[in-house]
């Protein structure tokens, strides 16, 4: 074909790519277990099940000659290390470490490629990524595989299904290439920080790994092994690290404990450096050693930055501590109740989700239910508005978990008992006020211990769950079980179960303070 043909360029595009591509290259691969559990723990610290279920399936590689199983998704809030384990097998294994982001993608293209009829027609991220590495088997991290999206272009998550599948990958069909080609040989790795917003089919072909938020221990071994040396290179000072290693990391706790990684612990520590750093340069003296204590934090980090997080300081009618767990870890969330003299109206505040609302909605159908037992009016929610704020800025909040602790919120406001400010608790709620199971067990643990609570209400089911709960979290709580929600109202309310239930525990309940009203059953009926 002469080269002014039209279509020469776009040919020779294609067959320059064809030829560039590694089709039969493959790296040569040693895996050795002593030096990957060697790798993994010098590059990371704790993650002990992560690293031996990676073990395990290098093991499975080993005896197979191959890539058996499924793809592994490591899935864990932001900052606790997803991508650099992933990293860590790649040098473990002496492959080629390939990161492609999926964040925002939403062209099914930059999976599949475009067909060459489009001009400007490029092969897909995959066949890019695998000529630039020139070996047919490298170590591919797919990252934020949950924070894909689709519109008119296509669904990149649907393209994904034949890439992750191995009985599919090895006939992997690009639309610029046109040809088959063999994926099977790549170690495909993918992250996300959560499991909602991952189509189920592609979740399928999956086997996950949950990488947990960090103990505050944790991340004081992080600290001395890890963020320090970070530290010394980003601030190319010897001097000025050396004078921030003398301030213990457990100070270092207060501004990040809100944060499941350890990223903003990375942050904390560089400022710490840089600090000293002015004051070892303005003083013209780089042999000074300064010293940082826990009353000159506030002064060098800012002010406390996390209120949030804690408890209240003492007991509150209608305000009770609920546990959540999303994508930055565990935390503890407040949820109030305000009864004002109304109609019956019940209003939700706080950017709360469908399924949230609803657990309200449960919540105060089974009060209602109980309202003899609990010395109510029958008739109290004719009388009364209920309002029911969940703080915590403009955070969407969503989920069942929260339907015990709605329940106890709206028991406080209507019996005036204060709610034990120590107590937090978490569980879904059914209208006969069964208590169901929860997920998240481990990460609403660690932010109720360290938010001071002492005692923590959770569904019997879950108790099977505290397995996966390290002791030290365990040995500062005392854990009730609980089936119904009348066990819980005695363990979480300031008043004992007879008083709770016979109506006894305050004199006057506050929906009983409010102007009575006239029935319509009771218009017919003689005067006493």
């Amino acid at each position: 074909m002469p080269p002014s043909a039209a279509e020469y360029t776009v040919v020779r595009n294609y067959v320059d790519w064809i030829l560039d591509l590694p089709w039969n290259d493959l790296k040569q691969i040693d895996i050795n277990l002593d030096k990957a559990r060697e790798i993994l723990d010098g590059d990371h610290y704790g993650l002990e099940k992560p690293k031996e279920r990676i073990l395990e399936y290098l093991a499975v590689q080993k005896l197979s000659h191959g890539l058996k199983g499924p793809i592994l998704c490591l899935v864990g809030p932001p900052g606790v290390g997803k991508t650099s384990l992933a990293k860590s097998v790649a040098r473990a294994t002496g492959r080629d470490f390939v990161r492609l982001s999926l964040g925002g993608v939403r062209d099914e293209a930059e999976i599949r490629g475009h067909r060459r009829t489009y001009v400007g027609a490029l092969p897909g991220k995959i066949i890019q990524s695998l000529k630039r590495v020139k070996f047919n088997n490298p170590l591919f991290c797919l990252d934020e595989v949950d924070k894909m999206t689709s519109d008119y272009r296509g669904d990149p998550a649907s393209a994904l299904l034949e890439v992750l599948d191995p009985e599919q990958n090895n006939t992997f069909m690009d639309h610029y290439l046109d040809l088959e080609y063999d994926l099977s040989k790549i170690f495909f790795i993918t992250t996300a920080n959560s499991l909602h917003s991952i189509p189920v089919p592609l979740l399928d072909r999956m086997e996950i790994i949950e990488l947990n938020s960090y103990l505050e221990t944790e991340k004081r071994h992080i600290a001395r092994r890890f963020c320090y040396r970070a530290s010394a290179r980003s601030t190319a000072s010897r001097r000025a690290t050396s004078a921030c290693r003398t301030t213990p990391s457990s100070r270092l706790s207060a501004p990040t404990r809100a944060r499941p990684g350890v990223r903003n612990l990375e942050r904390e520590i560089a400022a710490l450096c840089r600090k000293t750093a002015i004051k070892l340069v303005e003083d013209d003296n780089t042999e000074k050693c300064v010293s940082i204590s826990r009353q000159s934090l506030p002064a060098l980090l800012g002010v406390k930055k996390y209120r949030h997080d804690e408890r209240e300081t003492e007991p509150q009618v209608g305000v009770c501590a609920g546990l959540a767990y999303n994508q930055r870890g565990g935390e503890i969330l407040l949820v109030e109740t305000s009864l004002m003299a109304g109609s019956g109206q019940v209003v939700t505040t706080g950017q709360l989700g469908e399924v949230m609302t609803e657990s309200a909605k449960a919540a105060l159908s089974y009060v209602r239910s109980r309202a003899e037992v609990l010395g109510l009016d029958t008739r109290f929610h004719r009388k009364v508005d209920i309002h029911v704020h969940v703080p915590a800025g403009a955070t969407p909040k969503d989920g069942p978990s929260a339907g015990i602790t709605l329940a106890t919120s709206i028991t406080s406001a209507l019996l005036g008992i204060p709610v034990r400010n120590d107590v937090a608790m978490t569980g879904e709620i059914s209208l006969r006020g069964r208590v169901l199971p929860i997920g998240g067990l481990r990460e609403k643990l660690l932010a109720a211990r360290r938010s001071g609570i002492k005692k923590v209400i959770m569904p019997h089911d879950n108790e099977k769950d505290l397995k996966e709960v390290p002791d030290e979290v365990l040995r500062d709580l005392e854990i009730v079980f609980v089936d119904h929600v009348d066990e819980v109202l005695p363990q979480a309310l300031a008043a004992t179960a007879e008083e709770i239930f016979s109506g006894r525990a305050t004199a006057q309940p506050i929906c009983r303070t409010l102007r009575p009203e006239k029935h319509e059953d009771d218009k017919n009926q003689p005067a006493q």
